[in-house]
């Protein structure tokens, strides 16, 4: 066990944000070493945050930090909006180059570059299936008008257009009780060329602002309906975000801005 000092560096950026106060919060906390994981989940709990980021350096040919994420219920296996965060902590604080690598428990080594203002953010891209629609989709509040699945837990819910995915009133208890899943629903876009809102109540978070990973499945989705690698997505969330979704090769890049809100000390004791 890790004894941890009195108090922690804190920071909440917005991530995927063109300005402060939109695209998904998060919290990015550094560690020297990693403590309990009843530690971290507790952290998480109080930030009250979609997900709260925790790096600890490392030295490795492979990586720059280890990084695991928390929402306010559970650890979570691949989470977009808090590495795209945790890059810009990493510049902010004195990174010298201009990628920062991340090795994660679940996802592999993932990567933040720079370039002027803009940040690109380095995913797997998650290809989904199609499938029958299942009897549950009528747990979102709409009839979408194809189902596509990617082993685990990313469901992707096409709608034939925006309206009907702004309109959206899902039934959040039933969906919590099918599990940790998320559910991406999606539609052609309004000023952007697609538009998607994702709801993930089974890890305590009824509708998130601006989601990295359903983006990581959106990508290589909407690129073979679109019939190109690169394309501009908005998360109709009440905050909303802007991201540019290119895929190259295996990977969906995820383009996008932080604006550092808040730093100070997260107090232990």
């Amino acid at each position: 066990m890790t004894t941890l000092p009195a108090t922690l560096p804190y920071c909440h950026i917005d991530a995927f944000a063109n300005r402060p106060f939109t695209g998904n919060q998060a919290a990015v906390m550094p560690l020297e070493a990693w403590p309990d994981d009843d530690v971290l989940q507790a952290i998480g709990e109080e930030n009250n945050f979609a997900e709260t980021a925790f790096i600890v350096p490392i030295e490795s040919d492979e990586a720059d930090y280890e990084l695991r994420w928390f929402t306010p219920a559970v650890e979570i296996a691949m989470c977009g909006h808090a590495t795209l965060a945790s890059g810009h902590y990493a510049f902010e604080n004195g990174f010298a180059g201009d990628t920062v690598r991340f090795l994660t428990r679940q996802a592999g080594v993932l990567s933040v570059s720079r370039k002027d203002d803009m940040l690109t953010l380095s995913l797997p891209a998650l290809a989904p299936l199609p499938a029958p629609l299942p009897d549950w989709t009528s747990l979102l509040g709409g009839l979408p008008s194809e189902y596509h699945v990617h082993p685990g837990r990313y469901n992707v819910l096409l709608f034939d257009n925006a309206q009907d995915v702004l309109a959206l009133q899902p039934d959040f208890k039933a969906l919590a009780a099918m599990g940790d899943h998320q559910f991406i629903c999606t539609a052609p876009g309004q000023d952007t060329d697609v538009l998607s809102r994702v709801f993930v109540p089974g890890a305590g978070v009824d509708e998130d602002s601006v989601t990295g990973s359903a983006h990581a499945v959106l990508t290589p989705f909407w690129a073979a309906r679109l019939g190109r690698d690169s394309f501009t997505a908005c998360q109709a969330s009440a905050r909303g975000g802007l991201l540019l979704c290119t895929l190259a090769d295996d990977r969906a890049i995820l383009g996008g801005q932080c604006f550092t809100v808040v730093t100070g000390t997260f107090r232990l004791r």
